[in-house]
């Protein structure tokens, strides 16, 4: 009860990011707020309409003049009345504004607004579906340019409208099938004269379709964790220098010269990449250095990608490159088994052009270790190559140029399309049988139809709403 009751009080809250601005935002949303809008602004406003006024304090001093906008519910961003107040970006300004927000609303119960409290409304009011609203924040959050165009195709709903289609197609098939339940004696010859194998089958497709394209747009959110790991003085500095486009790691030939890891974001063809250049792996009885390679074995344990460099020069010493297949060894057991490993051999400007492969060839066939379509030729130094590197790392990664282009996703909303996937997948099984159990087959329409209604809110629990809007910037 106390949870509803808070989702009726009226709330306030300032809309822009912290610090000065040029313009600042205070808004506030209720049942109804004509009375604050009156006490604040001295007078009515008229529907959606900009109005150049004084706003004033509790002594009828002028606080700042401003733009105020009134939004009538239903027709507002919460599908609550809506007061908002466009004013001077200083923060004293705002927190005056909405200390003297709360403090006209205080006896209608308005408080300060929760993290996401706006959207979360505009969810519970029917003016967004959950994934629009996650789109919000997505759109906020976007990093790149491809992101934000793909959030904003989630937020117009190409996203939830491909998932509705999907859920009326499913619900007529649970129709069908439901209600054979009620004549038993009739069921299977009608499931077959409604054609419901080949109609479950395109809905399969059109499922594994739109999970490839969320699949994609979950790249283009979250970004691909990349790693690059090898022993000191192989390059890795020097490649990220080289991806980032800057002198981010200091570059020596000191062996231990990195002793932590240097983090940078960078993106390739608008998908994020965060890359970690780490600390050389190798046995050391420097503390320091060797707390550096615990924090590298960390970081590839959380990896979706590691580049495992090489050096060409001294690929033919046996000290090294008995290290170079242990360190395989390590990094086969503490790379996640979905991560993509890639080969990286650098230096090659330092050799002729044709004796780098050779002596890869003449590596593997001792080593076991490389000659495959995962080695990749490299010098950080002049940049050979590392066009090659980036279109590599977005395959490994799995990304492609979708055609009609990508919608921003979650993770939540891969697993849920996985698992209506499975669960239509067993349908299919079961319906194949010699005398299908049309029960059994009922219920796995029934649990698919379900994953997929949870990915719009149709089918949600209260605390997947609180997770998903805490994150939320407060004002939003």
């Amino acid at each position: 009860m106390d949870a509803l009751v808070r989702r009726n009080d009226p709330i306030a809250a300032i809309a822009t990011a912290a610090g000065r601005g040029a313009v600042g935002i205070v808004r506030a949303s209720g049942r109804d707020l004509r009375e604050l809008m009156r006490a604040l602004c001295g007078r009515e406003l008229a529907p959606r309409h900009a109005t150049l006024l004084p706003l004033r304090d509790a002594h009828a001093g002028v606080i700042d003049t401003g733009l105020a906008l009134y939004f009538p519910g239903p027709h507002s961003y919460t599908g609550e009345d809506v007061l908002e107040l466009q004013v001077h970006g200083g923060p004293v300004v705002l927190q005056l504004l909405l200390a003297r927000m709360l403090e006209l609303g205080g006896k209608g119960g308005m408080r300060a607004a929760e993290p996401g409290e706006f959207t979360e409304r505009a969810f519970l009011n029917g003016k967004l579906d959950l994934a629009q609203a996650e789109a919000v924040a997505d759109l906020i959050d976007a990093t790149t340019e491809a992101a934000a165009r793909s959030a904003s195709r989630a937020l117009a709903g190409e996203f939830s409208r491909g998932v509705q289609a999907l859920g009326d197609s499913l619900r007529d098939l649970r129709a069908l099938v439901e209600a054979t339940l009620d004549f038993p004696e009739e069921d299977i010859e009608f499931i077959r004269a409604a054609g419901v194998a080949e109609r479950l089958r395109g809905l399969s497709g059109d499922v594994a379709d739109i999970l490839a394209r969320a699949r994609q747009g979950a790249l283009l959110r979250e970004g691909v964790r990349v790693v690059l790991a090898g022993q000191p003085n192989v390059g890795k500095s020097s490649l990220l220098n080289a991806l980032a486009g800057a002198e981010l790691a200091i570059v020596t030939d000191v062996p231990g010269t990195t002793r932590d890891r240097v983090s940078q974001s960078i993106q390739i063809e608008g998908v994020p990449l965060h890359v970690v250049d780490t600390a050389g792996l190798r046995e050391t009885l420097d503390q320091v250095e060797r707390i550096g390679v615990e924090r590298t074995w960390d970081a590839i344990s959380d990896a979706d990608a590691v580049l495992f460099l090489h050096d060409l020069t001294r690929v033919g010493e046996s000290r090294y490159a008995e290290d170079e297949a242990r360190l395989a060894e390590l990094l086969a057991a503490h790379a996640p088994r979905h991560a993509a490993l890639l080969h990286v051999w650098n230096k090659v400007d330092a050799l002729d052009p044709a004796e780098a492969p050779a002596r890869i060839a003449a590596f593997a066939r001792r080593h076991g270790m490389g000659g495959s379509r995962n080695d990749l030729l490299l010098s950080a130094r002049s940049h050979a190559g590392l066009d090659g590197l980036r279109q590599a790392l977005l395959q490994a990664c799995g990304w492609q140029a979708w055609p009609e282009g990508v919608f921003i996703a979650r993770t939540r909303h891969v697993q849920a399309l996985g698992a209506c996937a499975e669960h239509l997948r067993v349908a299919q099984a079961l319906l194949a049988a010699a005398n299908p159990a049309l029960d059994l087959l009922a219920e796995e329409l029934r649990l698919a139809h379900r994953e997929l209604m949870a990915i719009t809110g149709e089918v949600t629990a209260d605390a997947l709403l609180g997770d998903i809007f805490n994150r939320f910037c407060i004002g939003k």
